[in-house]
């Protein structure tokens, strides 16, 4: 199969969200000047840079009729919070993807507890074993195809990590213990549960 993605593929759904796959979700955190804290998953997320440390999430489609409320918050306070999301907190992630009105505070909605960060104003999602505070550097505009409806990028500059200690063996991320979860294409998701080493090779 060959398809030009300007052209019908003629399959049941749209195959290009399962050829970049998997895909780390970002689970990001943010508060609106008045206060209003949101809580909401990304699977198109990732790190960009190491220094300095930066990612970025991609914030596509309206709800109800206006801007995402992480855009609207990132852009407005300048603030977020990335929370890893796990294999254990499946069910409160998806719980946090439901499109509600931006007075609904999703932590509630998920049944999550929070807890403070250290140097933003956004809350963490207390259970998650990894966060990341990050200061929102800027926005690039993507072309979108459907009239009135943003397509964003956001990058951030993570600017304080927390990894919780039983997750730290020896010094390293025990990536195997905490199962990171990952976006597939339509409605899958996976887990890591298996890591091999591989050494890059001399020059």
């Amino acid at each position: 199969m060959f398809w030009e993605t300007d052209k019908p593929h003629g399959l049941p759904h749209n195959p290009f969200k399962s050829c970049v796959v998997p895909r780390p979700i970002g689970w990001i955190s943010s508060i609106s000047a008045s206060g209003q804290v949101n809580l909401a998953p990304y699977s198109f997320f990732n790190g960009v840079s190491g220094e300095p440390p930066m990612v970025m999430f991609g914030a596509n489609g309206n709800t109800a009729e206006r801007t995402k409320d992480s855009l609207a918050n990132v852009e407005e306070t300048g603030e977020f919070v990335c929370n890893m999301s796990t294999y254990e907190l499946r069910d409160q992630m998806n719980a946090s993807s439901a499109q509600v009105d931006a007075d609904i505070d999703e932590f509630d909605l998920a049944g999550l507890e929070t807890e403070p960060s250290q140097l933003v104003s956004p809350p963490r999602v207390k259970a998650a074993p990894i966060h990341m505070e990050c200061i929102y550097y800027k926005t690039l505009d993507l072309p979108s195809e459907t009239p009135g409806m943003r397509n964003a990028l956001v990058t951030g500059r993570v600017v304080g990590i927390h990894i919780k200690d039983e997750f730290l063996i020896d010094g390293i991320v025990d990536i195997e213990r905490i199962m990171p979860l990952a976006r597939m294409g339509y409605k899958d998701y996976t887990h890591v549960e298996k890591i091999f080493s591989m050494t890059r090779p001399k020059a």
